[in-house]
């Protein structure tokens, strides 16, 4: 898959500006979906995401400030911070959420 527009160039500068991971879920039934997740990370995210990959199917489980997230499903809408909803009116692109990321920031 190619990477939605500004989503590479969003990630580096949150990478930039925060304590970053890429939480994503995969499905149990296609064990080389979690690999493939990897490669994509690695290929397209590159250093600023080593070692950064977390992949569950439980999402408030991890501890963090922010989620961003284009679902509610599979824990993100029991997160402990606070959920960004991708795609919502509030945030339709990577855009908006960085801007409202960057006010957090100072």
């Amino acid at each position: 898959m190619d990477p939605v527009p500004d989503a590479i160039e969003s990630f580096h500068e949150l990478a930039a500006n925060f304590d970053t991971y890429v939480l994503s879920t995969s499905p149990w039934e296609n064990p080389s979906a979690w690999s493939d997740k990897l490669i994509w990370v690695k290929s397209h995210l590159g250093p600023a995401a080593y070692k950064r990959l977390i992949l569950t199917h439980h999402k408030n489980l991890n501890l963090g400030d922010f989620l961003v997230d284009d679902h509610t499903t599979r824990g993100a809408d029991r997160f402990q911070g606070e959920l960004i909803l991708f795609g919502s009116k509030q945030f339709p692109d990577w855009p908006s959420v960085v801007s409202y990321l960057r006010e957090r920031a100072t």
